[in-house]
């Protein structure tokens, strides 16, 4: 993923032939972290009215989340051909979004890896995907952070 341009307030990245078949797998695995993993208190056990609007809420993000990535996903006109690869276009605010979505991809991962301190010591079929997307996922964030970076 490399910064084209930007025209007006859209951001104009480049992708590879296969960097964008990668990209847009690792965005359908959305979401990762587990519902269980999101708690009002982590010191004490929490009101549960509370616990229950936090998990509404975070419902609904999710299947925000869920509609704009259909619309990035689905939008053909968001993705121009070029002879080396893609041009994706992103409007305003949608960087910033890419990121919290990869983060949870990244850190949902990591979380069903259970939470490594270090390197995965072993990978297998039972950890395989786990492992892969965390990677990918946190390869796509620091591409898109120095694109953001680059932009400023």
């Amino acid at each position: 993923m490399k910064l084209i341009g930007t025209e007006k307030d859209r951001l104009l990245l480049h992708f590879g032939r296969r960097e964008k078949d990668l990209f847009l797998h690792i965005l359908r695995l959305y979401p990762r972290v587990p519902p269980a993993h999101y708690r009002v208190s982590k010191s004490g056990p929490a009101d549960a009215s509370s616990q229950q609007l936090l998990e509404e809420a975070l419902v609904e993000q999710r299947n925000e989340n869920q509609k704009q990535l259909s619309a990035l996903l689905g939008q053909p006109q968001r993705w121009a051909e070029q002879h080396s690869g893609w041009r994706l276009t992103l409007g305003p605010g949608e960087p910033e979004w890419l990121l919290q979505v990869l983060n949870d991809i990244r850190v949902g991962s990591w979380l069903l890896l259970g939470s490594p301190d270090d390197q995965v010591q072993v990978v297998d079929d039972g950890n395989l995907l786990h492992a892969w997307a965390m990677e990918v996922a946190g390869a796509f964030e620091i591409s898109l952070l120095k694109v953001l970076e680059k932009r400023l």
